[in-house]
């Protein structure tokens, strides 16, 4: 008389072919998200591509080098030479200012400051994230434009020597500048956020042993800390560099629009992709819409590869990140 195999061994059997079931499930659910995604990036592209060939078609300028945007006129020419430097000059500019400031926060939240203290700091810095830009666009028209009169004087009279810094106009600081500053203070918090988490996440047996062989705590964080974070880091400021090249009403509110393509960043005028998208939306024909999609698709190329560097940059500095120790 033969007998039954043990329940047990049956019940593991079970589990284990449950187990196998669910992660094919959750496998084909992953994929299938990351295909709807590239296919939601394609279509989004090919609309793009379609309108901009529209509006190409019937453009009488160089889409690249032309100043001019009057697309709806009798005879259409328009261009995105003071878009695309109007988008990059206030994006660098509030990269240069947050950056360094984001990893200093962050590095006091995270290494510095005694833990009654960093909570709230923490909640706080990522309570500004959560602000909206309206909010952020409105305090900088009504408070950080009149306030900066006085740097603006300072930079032109010690710093004009630069062409850069040199002011050619008077009146009030409506300009490239000013958007890099606000734009600066809206990213601060992304790029403070995930880096301070990065930092966080660094082994505490690394910093445990460049103290242990006499190394200062600022030798400590050099040595261990930024070392590790570092690709962390260029993924929070490409986050940052992001949200700073397509903020659109914001940069509406505070930068006064116009044609010229100056390099003096403190005299007023100067434009971006979307604020002149948001701008001129509303009442553009059917030939400016289509030009508007045509900008809008380079703003879309752009970030794209922005994005794809900041890969780049990272994958060839995963031998830095501990992830493979």
């Amino acid at each position: 008389m033969t007998s039954s195999p043990p329940a047990a061994p049956r019940g593991r059997e079970r589990r284990a072919r449950d187990s196998r079931v669910g992660d094919k499930i959750f496998m084909n659910f992953a994929r299938g998200a990351g295909i709807l995604l590239l296919v939601i990036m394609a279509a989004i592209a090919g609309f793009l591509a379609w309108r901009s060939g529209l509006a190409l078609s019937k453009n009488d300028g160089n889409f690249f080098t032309t100043f001019e945007w009057t697309p709806d006129a009798p005879k259409p020419v328009f261009g995105i030479a003071v878009l695309v430097f109007g988008t990059i000059v206030s994006a660098l500019i509030a990269m240069v200012i947050a950056v360094p400031v984001a990893i200093g926060i962050a590095l006091f939240i995270s290494h510095y400051a005694p833990r009654r203290i960093a909570q709230p700091f923490a909640y706080l810095v990522d309570l500004l994230a959560a602000v909206p830009s309206i909010v952020y666009g409105l305090w900088g028209a009504l408070f950080l434009v009149p306030h900066l009169d006085g740097l603006t004087s300072w930079l032109n009279q010690y710093l004009g020597w630069t062409y850069l810094f040199d002011q050619t106009q008077s009146g009030t600081p409506r300009n490239l500048f000013t958007v890099g500053i606000l734009l600066a203070i809206m990213i601060l918090p992304i790029i403070t956020a995930v880096s301070r988490e990065v930092f966080r996440q660094v082994p505490r047996m690394h910093e445990e042993a460049a103290l242990a062989l006499g190394a200062t705590r600022w030798e400590m964080i050099r040595t261990a800390v930024l070392p590790f974070g570092r690709p962390g880091v260029i993924s929070a400021s490409m986050l940052g560099l992001g949200r700073a090249l397509g903020e659109t009403i914001a940069v509406a509110v505070v930068l006064s629009s116009n044609s010229v393509l100056s390099l003096h960043i403190l005299d007023a005028g100067g434009g971006t992709f979307a604020q002149n998208i948001a701008l001129k939306f509303a009442e553009a024909g059917e030939n400016g819409r289509n030009a508007l999609m045509a900008s809008g698709l380079v703003l879309f190329v752009i970030t794209l590869l922005v994005n794809g560097a900041a890969r780049l940059i990272i994958a060839r500095r995963k031998e830095y990140s501990g992830a493979n120790a």
